[in-house]
């Protein structure tokens, strides 16, 4: 890890995803019925809205996990921290004099969304997907 980029700062928005191939891509005894994160790998990032984006892959997405992800990365005097309701991202607000989380229906709310960590997944997984499917 290079320490010019951390602890991230300003407004920063934190989410989680799962990386890995389709379910009709794998092989016959690979393949999992209904839907989930059964087979991918879990993965979670932080982006700075004006700076840096740091991902890490995760081994669960516990709550545990999620808050010494975000404990690592973002200092603990940011202005703002966007989150989705996932649970692991409770607990947060002990942390960090500002955070708020947002809901689904209420995608945008002023400045708390996560439109930006959205985006980087977006890009992220049609890269792998453009690269190796």
């Amino acid at each position: 890890m290079r320490g010019d980029m951390f602890p991230l700062s300003g407004e920063v928005e934190i989410d989680e995803t799962y990386v890995g191939g389709l379910n009709r891509n794998r092989h016959w005894d690979k393949k999992q019925d209904g839907r989930g994160p059964k087979w991918k790998t879990p993965v979670i990032g932080a982006i700075a809205r004006k700076g840096n984006v740091v991902c890490k892959v995760i081994e669960n997405a516990s709550a545990q996990t999620m808050t010494r992800f975000v404990r690592q990365t973002v200092d603990s005097e940011v202005t703002l921290v966007a989150t989705d309701e996932a649970a692991g991202y409770q607990k947060l607000g002990r942390s960090f004099r500002m955070s708020s989380s947002i809901t689904r229906l209420k995608m945008v709310r002023s400045k708390v969304h996560t439109n930006n960590i959205e985006s980087f997944w977006s890009l992220l997984k049609r890269g792998v997907i453009g690269t190796y499917l």
